[in-house]
């Protein structure tokens, strides 16, 4: 559930995952498994990426929410 939203948010952003990793500095292979869930993040990664997509960190548990 958190990568699928994590994605969206990436995309409604037009940024690629690349764009993503470099701004959070959060390793590629990383948000791609976290997109994929593969793997959860933790606290601090969510914090990272929040940074990187220029969101509050709320933001990132709200599923269900519309883009």
């Amino acid at each position: 559930m958190f990568g699928k939203h994590l994605k969206k948010m990436r995309e409604g952003k037009g940024m690629s995952q690349e764009e993503l990793a470099n701004l959070a500095e959060v390793s590629l292979p990383q948000i791609t498994r976290i997109e994929r869930g593969v793997i959860n993040p933790t606290i601090c990664t969510i914090k990272s990426l929040s940074k990187g997509l220029s969101v509050d960190m709320s933001f990132m548990f709200e599923f269900d929410k519309e883009l």
